[in-house]
């Protein structure tokens, strides 16, 4: 079996994390990473034996395959040019800045028959699977996303941020269309929204709670469904999964809490795609997933702005 070449473009915190999982995968050979810091460059090329260039397109000709992990504003130009180029692409969430760049990527890719990945990482989460085996049909889902601030990644809004993670998951649960939404977002450390909460209301008549914040003390990934007889609990963030059902003669039956020590997001989902990309076979996110989520969370991002508005008219109306 011929070895995949692959290069990472964008080694930064998370971007050599992805050359580390293309080093260690079999049948995958790690050519090269781009970065426009040419010492990170070097010094992640030399720990893995490949080449480093400032220049992303002085790697496209002898590569099969890539990883986008530049900041959200150079998605579309980076990941356009590699799928002009042929290769198969897995670019990190979220897919980018705008519907229409994410169209124009979805329509590359397929013009040019290339594997087209976006790394919604807790697709890959075992908890997460675990979950959606247990109750693939739930009638309410809420999730809860806190970090601590970090100067990575605050170009973008929190939305973009973390709850897009939320998002893609609840979209990918669901099994009918969005009939009603609503938002709420708030500013704390930055000019972007720090703090936000959304309710999504289904055709089906289920329902999704999200909530995310940037600027809490204690990190919390979690998931919680429930259903017509059970209820199911995921622990993204230590990869554990509590079930709680109802037994037939209506008692409450506890099951043990499930853990998964040996949970590696990002090694599954580069696998995965390079699996998808060796096969010529869609991934397991595909564009139009990434797009899907994309789409939400603007819309999120519309009607908190638009509540924001709605707040500081009043307050200069009740100072006036």
């Amino acid at each position: 079996m011929r070895k995949l070449r692959a290069a990472v473009i964008g080694v930064g915190y998370l971007g050599r994390y992805h050359a580390e999982k293309y080093a260690a995968c079999k049948g995958v050979e790690l050519v090269g990473v781009a970065d426009t810091n040419e010492a990170r460059a070097r010094e992640i090329a030399a720990r893995h034996g490949c080449r480093a260039v400032t220049d992303f397109r002085e790697l496209l000709p002898s590569v099969d395959l890539v990883s986008v992990v530049v900041p959200t504003d150079g998605h579309y130009p980076v990941a356009s040019a590699c799928l002009a180029a042929g290769l198969h692409v897995l670019v990190e969430k979220p897919i980018a800045r705008t519907l229409e760049e994410a169209d124009a990527l979805v329509a590359l890719a397929r013009a040019r028959g290339s594997c087209l990945a976006v790394g919604h990482l807790e697709r890959f989460n075992p908890a997460f699977a675990a979950l959606r085996a247990t109750l693939p049909q739930p009638l309410f889902i809420e999730a809860e996303r806190l970090s601590a601030f970090k100067e990575r990644g605050a170009e973008v809004d929190v939305v973009a941020d973390l709850m897009i993670h939320d998002i893609d998951l609840v979209l990918a649960m669901a099994r009918a269309e969005i009939s009603w939404l609503s938002a709420c977002g708030y500013r704390a450390l930055t000019d972007s929204v720090d703090i936000a909460s959304v309710r999504i209301e289904f055709a089906d008549g289920s329902v999704a709670n999200l909530s995310a914040s940037r600027v809490s003390q204690i990190p919390v990934r979690k998931l919680r469904a429930f259903g017509s007889d059970r209820y199911v609990s995921a622990d993204l963030q230590n990869a554990k999964l509590r079930v709680v059902r109802r037994a037939d003669d209506g008692r409450i039956v506890q099951e043990d809490e499930r853990a998964f020590p040996a949970a590696d997001p990002l090694r599954d989902a580069v696998e995965s795609f390079v699996a998808a990309a060796r096969e010529n076979r869609d991934p397991a996110v595909s564009g139009t997933d990434g797009r899907r989520a994309l789409a939400l969370a603007i819309e999120v991002r519309r009607l908190i702005d638009e509540r924001l508005a709605r707040m500081s008219l009043g307050a200069k109306v009740r100072g006036a």
